[in-house]
């Protein structure tokens, strides 16, 4: 049986990549909109044409940072996660060595 609250946090992070998707569409067409008014030689056409290149560019640039950003967190995730088991086994390995000699210590105080 499905957990409802997986697919309730999966439904709302689908939610909020499209609004977020959505924002950085808008932001990237008021980037290349701004940026080929600036071009006043141009005709209202190749100003359109300009700002919506513009705004492909920048959003391919978004997309390619986001994936490089997305494959560093997987890299530092299983980075840490090594580290983090390895950490575990050396006080884990601490500690049973710290017991064993507390009780090598105890046998030998309690000897008659």
């Amino acid at each position: 049986m499905k957990d409802p609250s997986k697919d309730t946090a999966a439904g709302l992070a689908h939610i909020e990549g499209y609004l977020m998707s959505q924002a950085a569409l808008r932001d990237a067409e008021e980037q290349g909109k701004a940026f080929a008014c600036g071009l006043t030689w141009l005709g209202p056409g190749e100003q359109r044409e300009i700002g919506h290149r513009f705004a492909q560019h920048h959003l391919r640039l978004r997309r390619e940072m986001l994936t490089a950003t997305v494959a560093r967190a997987a890299e530092l995730r299983g980075e840490y996660a090594h580290r983090y088991d390895q950490l575990c086994r050396r006080a884990t390995g601490l500690a049973v060595g710290i017991f064993a000699l507390w009780t090598a210590v105890l046998i030998l105080l309690c000897r008659p």
